[in-house]
């Protein structure tokens, strides 16, 4: 918690410590980082080096320089050996920000063994295992879930249990909104008639905050999204007792309105 990466993250790299993909793209956002910043050290000391130390001195008289074809050569051929370590990096690294990985769990909460870390609008399905989807829909100005299974919609905050996939098809019914949960992956827009997609995996209990990242009203700084992360066992507790609220709103509902008609009826 007292690294330098989590001091730094969010204001020089991404975040990470939430999910394999967000681990990912802060590794290889921190490698290219590392690359410019030793390039840039270079570049810069060469060039305050060569100004001391060939500095006009009084009475002297410029030479004329006509180059240097060695010195021309490395500087090219380094620049692009550079552009192509970054290249192959990035597409090595792209497979697993891109798919889904597979579940650390089974369907009953089980652990399974360990897999990979592998979002997208084409991502295929996560691997062999449990996943959960998620539909993730922008209103101004919040955000709501639709669970497989729930007959109702879910506001504001997303319940999962670790160490199982969850992939979001992410839309609006407005305007343009964008899904962001910085230590569980990129953004994402949300597009009305538009189904974007992408994944993560919470590699711990926790709750990981976020913000609608594009520009969506006057209210938009109000829209915050929360993904709360808890084990098997509470998530299935969370998602009856749910269930069983919902249902009671709705019998509490009918008969308020049963109710009013009688109240209607008696008073006519």
């Amino acid at each position: 918690m007292g690294t330098a990466s989590h001091i730094l993250a969010g204001i020089l790299i991404p975040e990470r410590g939430g999910s394999p993909n967000a681990d990912d793209i802060a590794g290889l956002y921190t490698l290219i980082l590392v690359m410019a910043a030793v390039v840039f050290v270079g570049v810069e000391g060469a060039l305050i080096w060569f100004m001391l130390k060939f500095r006009a001195r009084k009475g002297g008289v410029a030479a004329q320089i006509h180059g240097n074809t060695r010195l021309e050569i490395g500087w090219t051929v380094g620049a692009a050996v550079i552009l192509i370590f970054i290249t192959a990096v990035t597409f090595i690294k792209l497979g697993a920000i891109k798919n889904p990985a597979a579940s650390d769990i089974d369907a009953n909460g089980n652990r399974v063994a360990s897999n990979v870390a592998f979002a997208s609008t084409d991502q295929p399905d996560p691997p062999k295992g449990a996943s959960l989807n998620i539909d993730v829909n922008g209103q101004q100005y919040v955000w709501r879930y639709k669970y497989p299974g729930f007959d109702d919609y879910v506001y504001e905050e997303m319940v999962v249990p670790v160490g199982m996939t969850v992939t979001l098809d992410i839309q609006a019914d407005d305007v343009a909104h964008s899904w962001w949960i910085p230590k569980l992956g990129g953004k994402f827009d949300a597009i009305p008639g538009y189904t974007n997609k992408t994944w993560f995996k919470a590699t711990k209990a926790g709750v990981f905050s976020g913000q609608c990242a594009e520009l969506c009203g006057r209210n938009h700084a109000n829209m915050v999204a929360r993904v709360r992360a808890v084990p098997f066992d509470e998530f299935q507790r969370w998602s009856d007792q749910y269930k069983k609220d919902i249902q009671a709103a709705r019998d509490e509902g009918a008969r308020q309105r049963e109710q009013l008609l009688q109240s209607q009826a008696a008073s006519e």
